[in-house]
């Protein structure tokens, strides 16, 4: 599902954000970056999927490296919705949280209300130091609601 208004980052914007990160631009590196600005919230096999018909033959393995070098660099943000894959996206450096159908999968962002983190204040934090709030809402998706 892709983010409405969001523009598409450029092959040079995906060179400078792995740059910027410290690491080597190779094409795979490229084709993950490109497969996440096409599907915001992809798992590790849709993304595998995306590269090999981007590039052809890629061992899975690249890819989840990949992918967890990025997340180790802060250019791409791992999720993990309960009961799901885990999901990749470029959206990171905010407090946003994600809203999830429970019946197809489908994840969108949702802005954090307050706007700052964290954007949640629990009622007792055991001596943390709380730095984020994650948060999930479950529905159903105005697809599968069309098809009830």
């Amino acid at each position: 599902m892709e983010e409405q208004g969001a523009r598409r980052p450029t092959q040079a914007d995906l060179g400078q954000l792995i740059r910027s990160a410290g690491l080597r631009v190779t094409a795979t590196r490229l084709a993950v970056l490109r497969a996440l600005a096409r599907r915001p919230h992809a798992d590790a096999e849709r993304v595998i999927d995306d590269v090999r018909a981007q590039l052809g033959a890629v061992a899975p393995q690249t890819v989840y490296s990949v992918l967890s070098a990025f997340v180790e660099a802060g250019i791409v943000r791992r999720i993990e919705p309960a009961g799901s894959a885990a999901l990749h996206e470029l959206r990171v450096g905010d407090n946003h949280h994600h809203v999830v159908c429970r019946r197809c999968g489908a994840t969108a962002d949702i802005d954090c209300a307050v706007g700052a983190r964290p954007c949640l204040t629990p009622s007792e934090t055991h001596g943390y130091v709380l730095d984020e709030a994650e948060v999930t809402f479950w529905g159903i998706c105005p697809t599968c609601q069309q098809a009830m």
